[in-house]
């Protein structure tokens, strides 16, 4: 298993987020290839990365970039670094706290040949927003996908939902998003960057905020 699948974390300013989200993922996987993203953080970030590359080197890899492009672009570069079979998306404002999801992931891709992801399902609208009734979309924060699935589709965008144009086209063309219980095995404190920094969308964000209040 551990040589077909890559984890993604990206952090950007919230070392002591990301030092939890690791340390914890790798109680339970201290095998799996991890790369860590810092999104062009000006603070002790990349000094913290540092000491957790040196605390696995053979198994994390490391991608600085020189300036914040933002989670979901920050997420498509992830899907041209390796060529692990499988990508596990891991935000930085996550814990794990107990293992055996990689595995069950993996082998409910496997047991379906038009499965591109799978993950905790979340119902979004049209815009992004979360809703009772919509698109059955997957929480970006802690879901795994096909890397060679992935260029099928428009690209992970900068965007509040910045997988929904890439998995909505999935769905589109046939591909399915299955379902898997991975809250039951990791905490996601929820916009643990966001809540600090924003999503850095501008005018447009709540040009789509207003939008969706209207039903629009």
């Amino acid at each position: 298993m551990s040589d077909r699948i890559k984890t993604v974390v990206i952090n950007y300013q919230t070392p002591d987020l990301l030092k939890i989200a690791v340390e914890s993922f790798r109680n339970f996987y201290p095998t799996i290839s991890l790369l860590i993203i810092d999104n062009g953080s000006k603070d002790d970030s990349r000094e913290i990365i540092e000491k957790i590359r040196q605390a696995a080197p053979k198994q994390t890899s490391v991608l600085l970039l020189d300036s914040n492009m933002y989670h979901g672009p920050a997420m498509h570069r992830a899907m041209s670094e390796g060529k692990e079979e499988f990508v596990f998306f891991l935000d930085s404002d996550t814990e794990t706290k107990q293992g055996g999801f990689l595995e069950k992931m993996q082998l409910g891709l496997e047991t379906s040949g038009h499965a591109y992801g799978i993950g905790r399902r979340l119902i979004v609208n049209k815009r992004g927003f979360q809703t009772d009734h919509g698109i059955n979309l997957l929480a970006p924060a802690y879901m795994m996908i096909r890397r060679r699935l992935y260029s099928l589709f428009p690209h992970f965008e900068h965007h509040g939902m910045p997988i929904l144009k890439n998995c909505v086209a999935a769905l589109e063309q046939g591909y399915e998003l299955k379902i898997f219980p991975i809250e039951e095995f990791i905490e996601h404190r929820w916009r643990g960057t966001a809540s600090r920094f924003g999503y850095g969308l501008g005018w447009k964000s709540k040009v789509d905020y207003v939008l969706n209040k209207i039903g629009l």
